[in-house]
């Protein structure tokens, strides 16, 4: 497990973007595994300001989860968001991209055909991930079995009130998500994860040093190969030292 300090979000943000940008344009056929919320948003922004030094037009994008009932069109759907700072800005075409429809007849029949699709592909090549306070990757809350693929899943309280911000109330965040599963995320070939802020130290810390289990999820990675986490000062602040 690669650790990379930095000192703020904005570099954070910066190493990340750079990261990303010199992949695609040396795996130009890259499948790349996209995460939403605040913490990406700055790292999304400065991608698209490097769009000039590498070829998007032939990756392929799948998203880790999106909330049941949204469909794509609604502004708070990920998919609306994935629009606003990635989709547009680096001009992809709906082809190139794959989030799971929250807004499906059937969604347990909506997991098997994600997960299929990202099979198909073969797994993810680059995954980028956030971690949750609780420790959630993806929408994999506490508790959720390591072997687990894409599935839905209820939406801890937590989770809930940390999202609420994107919402105009609280009781407007859907109670349930489809998300890529544990086994989906440790499928992928090169897994990085983004930290910034004091709120996420003790998460960083326990997947660092804290037990291996499905109480805590992202300790898992700890299992994975090739994981390379991108973390400012703040995030850091309490984790062990050893990282670079």
């Amino acid at each position: 497990m690669e650790i990379i300090q930095v000192k703020n979000y904005k570099e954070m943000s910066l190493r990340a973007a750079g990261l990303f940008a010199y992949y695609i344009k040396s795996n130009p056929q890259a499948v790349l595994g996209l995460a939403t919320g605040g913490t990406p948003v700055g790292m999304y922004r400065q991608l698209a300001a490097l769009k000039n030094q590498f070829d998007a037009s032939r990756v392929t994008t799948f998203n880790l989860d999106e909330y049941e009932g949204l469909p794509p069109h609604h502004p708070q759907s990920y998919y609306a968001y994935m629009k606003r700072y990635v989709f547009d800005p680096l001009g992809l075409s709906r082809a190139q991209t794959n989030l799971p429809r929250g807004d499906a007849h059937d969604l347990e029949a909506e997991c098997r055909r994600y997960e299929q699709l990202i099979k198909d592909y073969g797994y993810i090549d680059l995954q980028l991930l956030g971690i949750g306070e609780n420790g959630h990757i993806g929408f994999n809350e506490p508790g959720t079995s390591f072997t687990s693929r894409t599935h839905l899943v209820t939406l801890k309280s937590s989770t809930r009130e940390a999202n609420a911000r994107y919402f105009k109330q609280p009781d407007l965040v859907p109670d349930r998500a489809i998300t890529a599963g544990i086994a989906t995320i440790m499928s992928s070939s090169w897994i990085v994860l983004l930290a910034s802020g004091p709120k996420k130290s003790k998460a960083l810390e326990k997947l660092l040093t804290g037990e291996i289990h499905e109480s805590f999820p992202a300790s898992i990675l700890r299992e994975h190969p090739r994981v390379t986490i991108i973390a400012d000062n703040s995030a850091l602040s309490t984790a062990s030292s050893g990282h670079r």
